[in-house]
């Protein structure tokens, strides 16, 4: 199934609005849902009590039941829905499986009318429950191929096919598991190795044990090579008889009609919970790069600062040693007009700039 639920939600949509409708209404609505299922809903204004609804789903096993169409146990099945509501109608349209006429003056009102349309919408579950129950209750266990039991090919969707195998103390179910992405197959063969030592343990001793392996079981030998080329090995679970006796019938048929989305639900989520992680990782690495960068920044701008300082300095240094000399020259150029006797001693005395010798000396070459 492509999901979880039983019901078909576009499906229970669809009666609720019908049943609930104020007004008569003509509606001939269709319907397609995962795995070639088809719906369709046809109601008349002149009969607002009635309405029809025909269903066309894929046989389990188009060896075993497409010549003879519905068995009495599935059409009991179907019935037990709410026999006072749905009834089966003979023939069935043209292009469908199963045609239904519900009776929508039996429906109880109020909270109990959701509950049985909600069932309703459930019947392609019911179709497929009742076909494996069947396969399971009456595989003639004498077929056998080269002293074995002979596997009955169970295909719900044409790129999911699995074997059922009813041997003398147990039926074993065969799972082989094809994935698209290299990844995908990583993540399925862990959870497979997960779901075998888990299924040991002495908390789930209780339920059907499971086995993965790389290479077809020895039960499926004489099968089909396309049915046998996989890249994520085949998964296999032991149905005791506990596992099949009263109501665990119908909650171990639902898990293994279940089983390939419950595995692709998986896969999908764990990809989705490594791609947050490696995003969050991400994240803070960058944030790490990021305050690294920033640090790094603010180093260079105190240095450029610095550097700018000193130079700003030094060039008034400059500045100032320049307008000195300029003051200088000016005062040597003052001729004063009267000649006084000791001016130039004074002169030479304290109008004088101090000379400032290097650190390197040098020699006078001859």
């Amino acid at each position: 199934m492509a999901c979880f639920e039983r019901a078909s939600p576009a499906l229970k949509d669809v009666l609720l609005k019908l049943y609930r409708a104020e007004k008569p209404m003509e509606m001939d609505h269709h319907l397609h849902e995962f795995g070639a299922v088809k719906y369709r809903i046809q109601s008349s204004a002149s009969d607002p009590h009635h309405a029809y609804l025909s269903i066309s789903t894929p046989l389990l096993s188009q060896d075993t039941l497409q010549s003879l169409g519905l068995s009495h146990y599935t059409r009991e099945m179907v019935k037990g829905i709410s026999s006072d509501a749905v009834e089966i109608v003979e023939p069935a349209k043209e292009g469908y499986l199963l045609t239904l006429r519900l009776n929508f003056d039996k429906i109880p009102s109020g909270k109990d009318s959701v509950k049985v349309i909600t069932e309703i919408s459930a019947v392609q579950a019911v179709l497929l429950s009742s076909q494996l129950k069947e396969m399971l209750q009456n595989v003639n266990s004498q077929v056998t191929f080269q002293g074995m039991y002979k596997p009955i090919k169970l295909v719900y969707h044409p790129r999911e096919p699995f074997f059922v195998v009813r041997q003398p103390k147990k039926i074993i179910a065969v799972f082989p598991m094809r994935f698209k992405e290299n990844s995908d197959v990583i993540i399925a063969t862990a959870f497979f190795q997960e779901l075998m030592d888990v299924g040991s343990s002495k908390e789930w001793a209780k339920a059907p044990p499971c086995t993965w392996s790389p290479i077809p079981p020895p039960e499926l030998r004489g099968e089909l090579i396309e049915d046998l080329s996989t890249n994520g090995g085949f998964v296999t679970f032991d149905i005791l008889p506990c596992h099949v006796e009263g109501k665990r019938l119908d909650k171990t048929v639902w898990s293994l009609l279940n089983f390939y989305a419950y595995v692709k639900y998986h896969v999908k989520c764990t990809r989705g919970f490594i791609q947050r992680r490696i995003r969050k990782r991400l994240e803070s690495l960058v944030e790490v790069l990021q305050k690294a960068s920033s640090e790094e920044e603010q180093q260079q701008i105190k240095k450029d600062k610095g550097y700018k300082y000193m130079r700003k300095m030094v060039s008034k240094s400059k500045n100032f040693k320049r307008r000195c000399g300029n003051l200088s020259r000016k005062i040597k150029r003052i001729r004063p007009r009267i000649k006084i006797r000791g001016c130039g001693r004074f002169h030479r005395r304290w109008l004088r700039f101090p000379n400032f010798c290097s650190s390197k000396g040098y020699t006078k070459l001859e």
